[in-house]
């Protein structure tokens, strides 16, 4: 598009903009960019908070989700208000020079219980010529993290807070974001929406994926923290694995377990690079008791933790050798397996064999020489603060708490959050008729949220937009505008240092804006390894549930169909009544 140059002055309207960074990116030519009050029922925006910036050669590189760059923009920040909440939600948006913008706009998410990323995320819009934004839901800053204000007293709920994280407040940011970036750049021309985010950041686009048809064109979705009440607890289990079968292995045994299982698998998908890309064949074919016995080491070290308060704990793990011993195999072998009632019912789904076992970490005990229970925070936080409703960060002990508490533990929070955290609605008819795409990823050796987990969604998507077809086609439809690929060897929202050699999805969002407007459809996912010693090698990611299998010496790369594979990622919660989407 063609930009128009004008004098500044304080008869500025909205609808016009300047042609460099340095006339446009003014307080004054901002508020006159602020939608116009009323423009959303029930929100009044707060023109005296207003600011604006302009930022030279800012410059990014080392990230996974966009490529190295430097550019310019305009950092703006503003706030507003409910009507009948004394409230007060900011935003910061970050525009590009007028000579580099497109007609895009990115909203960004947050991880954890963090709504935003920070600046973290911005650059991956500006990059593509896409105004940019994050909000922090009314939180108090954009430090402030939704645990902290979700209990307003012990026992009773701040369901404003609740229901902004849950996804008012991403609509809210996308509504006025839209709306300013038009004004600011003073265009009439269709505005292209997209989303970006991982782990709560990918729930947090589901969740407008979910509810607002024609809120987005496309959105990239990584290893999304859906399924609330399954996902949080379910960090419990393999510390009520430890706690009931009466063993805590050292965690340089089950670090030892790990790196033999990725070894051994790594020649099963055709090539041997140090990636798992079939953890499938590994579950098919890899016997954990082959590590019995098997001799590890691991140097002493320390190390400092953040937690959920963002507190710190700084602790020492001693040197650690031994042989890997039936007992540890037997706790991680119980962990593969997922959780299941006590009398063998599935409840839910666990990590694929090449993840790290991050939440099993036991503690040393100086005094004792031994090793014990270390309760992770996250899974414990959530009993107490979100279920018990206690101003508490973890649980202090699981005495008494058994694989049937844990299930207890899930169908209650599904219960009290299935309306704004579980965010597992599937029929997204909605959004598919208004046009919108979708590329959804996750890594397959993630090792915070279980990648069955994105499978289970999208197969419960396809069964339900596209129940009279087969497994086959229902997928081949849902494919027009909704992908889903598993990375190899990828980790949690991230590369991975135990398979360094892995691709990862880096161009992600150009990849969607190209499908988006020039209808250039990703048959495969394009990824690059970004470390290790394949460093800068391009590869591509096959779409589900299609699965990578290298031939020719591990020199090409084919997309098979294998159904004992599918198999082994299709799941019947039958410790359930109702479905568990």
């Amino acid at each position: 598009m063609k930009f128009q140059s004008l004098t500044l002055g304080a008869g500025l309207v909205g609808a016009a903009y300047a042609s460099t960074l340095k006339d446009v990116c003014t307080t004054t030519h901002a508020k006159s960019a602020l939608p116009k009050s009323g423009f959303v029922n029930g929100i009044s925006i707060k023109s005296t908070t207003i600011t604006a910036s302009p930022v030279y050669n800012a410059s990014v590189s080392g990230q996974v989700f966009f490529p190295d760059a430097t550019f310019d923009y305009c950092n703006v920040t503003f706030a507003y208000s409910h009507t009948g909440r004394d409230d007060q939600v900011q935003l910061e948006l970050w525009l590009p020079s007028p000579d580099k913008f497109q007609n895009r706009w990115l909203s960004t998410g947050g991880g954890g219980y963090a709504i935003n990323s920070g600046s973290n995320s911005l650059p991956g819009g500006i990059i593509y010529g896409a105004a940019a934004g994050i909000t922090d839901g009314g939180f108090g800053g954009f430090d402030a993290q939704f645990d902290e204000v979700f209990l307003l007293a012990n026992g009773t709920i701040n369901r404003d807070a609740l229901y902004m994280f849950g996804y008012e407040a991403h609509h809210e940011l996308t509504l006025i974001g839209k709306a300013f970036t038009k004004n600011f750049f003073g265009t009439q021309d269709k505005l292209y929406a997209y989303y970006q985010g991982c782990s709560e950041g990918g729930r947090e686009g589901w969740s407008q994926v979910q509810r607002y048809a024609d809120e987005w064109d496309g959105a990239v979705i990584g290893a999304p923290a859906m399924r609330y009440g399954q996902q949080q607890p379910n960090h419990l289990y393999p510390d009520i694995v430890e706690h009931t079968m009466g063993y805590y292995p050292p965690p340089c045994e089950l670090e030892k377990i790990m790196n033999m299982t990725i070894s051994s698998c790594d020649k099963l998908d055709g090539r041997v690079d140090g990636v798992v890309s079939r953890t499938d064949l590994c579950k098919l074919h890899f016997n954990l008791n082959t590590t019995i016995g098997a001799s590890y080491h691991c140097a002493a070290s320390s190390s400092t933790r953040n937690l959920k308060k963002r507190a710190f704990i700084s602790s020492s793990t001693p040197e650690q050798s031994g042989k890997v011993t039936a007992k540890g195999v037997a706790v991680a072998s119980k962990m593969l397996e997922g959780l299941h009632t006590l009398d063998g019912k599935r409840a839910y789904v666990w990590y694929q064999p090449t993840a790290s076992f991050d939440d099993a970490a036991t503690q040393y005990n100086s005094e004792t020489k031994k090793w014990e229970l270390d309760i992770t925070s996250f899974g414990g936080e959530w009993v107490k603060r979100f279920l018990e409703l206690e101003d508490v960060d973890n649980m202090s002990t699981l005495q008494n708490v058994t694989y049937d508490t844990l299930v207890d533990w899930m169908k209650l929070g599904q219960a009290r959050y299935e309306d704004v955290l579980q965010t597992t609605m599937p029929d997204l008819t909605p959004f598919h008729s208004a046009g919108g795409k979708v590329l959804h990823f996750h890594g397959e050796s993630d090792n915070s949220i279980p990648p069955g987990s994105s499978v289970h969604y999208q197969d419960s998507v396809r069964k339900t937009m596209y129940p009279e077809m087969s497994y086959k086609d229902g997928n081949r439809a849902l494919a027009d505008w909704y992908r889903l690929y598993l990375i190899p060897g990828a980790a949690h929202c991230n590369t991975n240092s135990y398979q360094p050699n892995g691709p990862f999805p880096q161009t992600t969002l150009e990849t969607l804006i190209q499908w988006v407007e020039s209808d250039v459809v990703p048959q495969r996912l394009n990824a690059t390894v970004l470390q290790g010693d394949r460093e800068g090698e391009k590869q591509e990611i096959c779409t589900w549930p299609l699965r990578p299998l290298w031939k020719n010496n591990g020199t090409t790369m084919d997309c098979v169909y294998h159904q004992a594979s599918i198999d082994t990622w299709t799941y019947d919660f039958n410790a359930y009544k109702l479905p568990l989407y």
